[in-house]
Parts: structure tokens; C-alpha cells; sequence
């Protein structure tokens, strides 16, 4: 009787190891894949060049993965201002001001063309008034050496300067612009702006600025002498609707400094000045 069993139980076991190994062989032989599954030929091939980015709308899994593709070297293009705003300084005196910019190229090579003026309300009259266009090329993080032209429109007589310059995001978040400048005439120049956005809320932003500008030369048929020539300190605080529009609320202060706020104030004009803002800032 154990003899029998021992005998039946063996050949269950041969009979079970059997069938494992058949249906092992199946599946080793046959792989099993969803009914809609369908091959799918993507770009790059396999074995051709890397392309720098992905296609859009390319569907299926990736098959050549030299270099991982990414969305780079797109050509953008963006317009932003940075200020538009009505000025109350003193002596009921009001301004329009403007300084806006606009650029199209891609991560390293872009166009710019920017603008900035003041209209005087009270005079109806163009105080200040100035384009520059200028090439800029990416050559660190978040930094780009810029060259081009600026030409003034006002005030009289109009000139025009070649510039060249450094623009970008300093530590700690700061924004500089930093640009010098030749005049047709050989007279140079430099103009420093810096700002910084400090998030109060989510939406609620305080933005404080500073801009200053110097002078090689003596140049005082545009009220301008060597060395520092004016400071202007301002704070806005805004309040971004959306982060493409924002108006906001502030004060600035300009100062004439040096031998230009020297000689400005001996021919009696006023060498300082303060001014309740508001504006608009917003870019697409």
C-alpha cells in the first residue's frame, strides 16, 4: 500500500513539473501585450545625430538616448514694462514716464529694443526721450553681455552713442543692468540700475530701485560734468493680479550729484527732487 502511494505521488509531481515547464516556454516564446499595442518610429533614430529639441506632439518611447532631447534653442519673443507710470513731484509739476522692452532670439542669442522717456504734463512737452537696439549673447547663468546702439531724441540736439553693457539676475536676486556708453561726439558715459522684488504675500510685492549715472567728460550743454552725475532711489509696491499685470503705488527721489548738481545749482536750478507714483507694470 505505501509503495502504491509513494508511486502516485512521484507521478503527480512529474506530471505538475511538466506543465510548468511548458507553459514557462510559452510565455518565454510568445511575450503577451495589450490588444492596441503597435510599434511606434520616433526621431532621432537609433544611430543618427542628436537633435537639440524634442518635437512637439511626437508620440511613442524615446529609442536613441546619447543625449536626453529637450525643448531648447526655440526662438521666444516677450515685450515688458518695467515702469509705466504717472508722476506728482513738486512743485505741481506731473510726468508721464515710460521704460519698457522688448526681445526675440532663443537661450544664448537675442535681440533687444528698449525705450525710455519722460513727457511733462505740465508743459505738454517731451523732456527725455531714447531707443536703444541692442544684440545680447548668453555668456554665464543668468548673465548676458549686450551690444548695440541708443540714440536720444531729446533733449535737444538729438545724439546717438554706441553701447555695450552687462544685463542680469545678481546673488540675492538683484537684477542689474549695468551699460557704457560713446556719443558721436567721443563723450562718455554710463548709466547703473538695480532692483529687487521683495514677496510680501504670494501677490503683494515691494520692489526698491536704484539708478545712477557718470560721465567721463564735461558736457555742459546737456547739463552734464565728469564724474558722478545723479542718483534716483525709488520703492513701488505692487500688487500682481496676475504675474503679467500689476499696478502698484510709490515714491522716488532724484538727486544731481557731484561737479552736475554743483553747477546745476549755480545756474538755479533744482538739484534734487521727489514724486508720488503710480503705474503699471505688465509684460506678454
Amino acid at each position: 500500500m505505501k509503495q502504491l502511494l509513494m508511486t502516485l505521488f512521484v507521478c503527480l509531481s512529474l506530471v505538475c513539473q511538466v506543465q510548468v515547464s511548458d507553459s514557462s516556454a510559452q510565455d518565454t516564446k510568445a511575450p503577451k501585450y495589450p490588444a492596441d499595442d503597435r510599434d511606434v518610429d520616433t526621431d532621432p533614430q537609433p544611430g543618427k545625430d542628436i537633435q537639440k529639441y524634442a518635437v512637439h506632439g511626437q508620440e511613442g518611447p524615446q529609442k536613441n538616448f546619447g543625449i536626453q532631447p529637450i525643448h531648447d534653442n526655440q526662438v521666444f519673443a516677450t515685450f515688458k514694462a518695467d515702469r509705466f507710470e504717472h508722476q506728482w513731484r513738486e512743485h505741481d509739476e506731473e510726468l508721464l514716464l515710460w521704460d519698457v522692452a522688448g526681445w526675440v532670439g532663443n537661450d544664448y542669442n537675442k535681440l533687444f529694443i528698449e525705450s525710455e522717456g519722460e513727457y511733462s504734463l505740465s508743459h505738454d512737452q517731451m523732456e527725455e526721450a531714447g531707443v536703444e537696439l541692442l544684440y545680447g549673447r548668453t555668456i554665464a547663468k543668468f548673465w548676458d553681455l549686450r551690444a548695440g546702439v541708443r540714440h536720444d531724441f531729446d533733449p535737444d540736439p538729438s545724439r546717438t552713442f554706441l553701447a555695450l553693457g552687462l544685463q542680469g539676475l545678481a546673488p540675492l536676486w538683484f537684477e542689474i543692468d549695468a551699460t557704457g556708453y560713446v556719443s558721436e561726439d567721443g563723450d562718455v558715459s554710463a548709466k547703473l540700475e538695480a532692483e529687487y522684488e521683495l514677496l510680501l504675500t504670494q501677490r503683494l510685492a515691494l520692489a526698491p530701485r536704484l539708478e545712477a549715472g557718470f560721465s567721463v567728460q564735461d558736457v555742459p550743454e546737456y547739463e552734464t560734468w565728469q564724474g558722478i552725475t545723479d542718483i534716483t532711489l525709488g520703492c513701488r509696491l505692487m500688487y500682481h493680479f496676475r504675474r503679467e499685470f500689476a499696478p502698484y503705488i510709490g515714491v522716488s527721489w532724484t538727486r544731481k550729484l557731484g561737479e552736475t548738481g554743483h553747477n546745476i545749482d549755480k545756474q538755479g536750478g533744482d538739484v534734487d527732487s521727489a514724486a508720488l507714483v503710480a503705474g503699471l507694470r505688465f509684460w506678454f
